[in-house]
């Protein structure tokens, strides 16, 4: 089983794939997601998005703020804007 995430920023989209694990920080800490996540709604505070993808190559992103979802294995991540 694989979660299905989506990486975008008012400007673009930066990342669409599966991945077996995400890590970000919200206001409350930092969050691991694995397949099978209950679902939540987070506020993301500056920092790294670390997605492990399915093929076990990680990708890094810088997100300046933004919304975090999880609902049936996918993972929405809604950035203001990304380094």
């Amino acid at each position: 089983m694989a979660l299905r995430v989506e990486v975008v920023t008012p400007e673009k989209k930066i990342f669409s794939g599966e991945a077996s694990m995400v890590r970000a920080r919200t206001l409350e800490g930092d969050l691991g997601i694995l397949p099978g996540h209950t679902s939540l709604l987070g506020v993301l505070v500056d920092g790294e998005v670390i997605i492990k993808e399915t093929s076990g190559q990680s990708t890094t992103f810088m997100i300046n703020g933004g919304f975090l979802s999880v609902n049936n294995n996918r993972v929405s991540i809604l950035g203001e804007s990304s380094n």
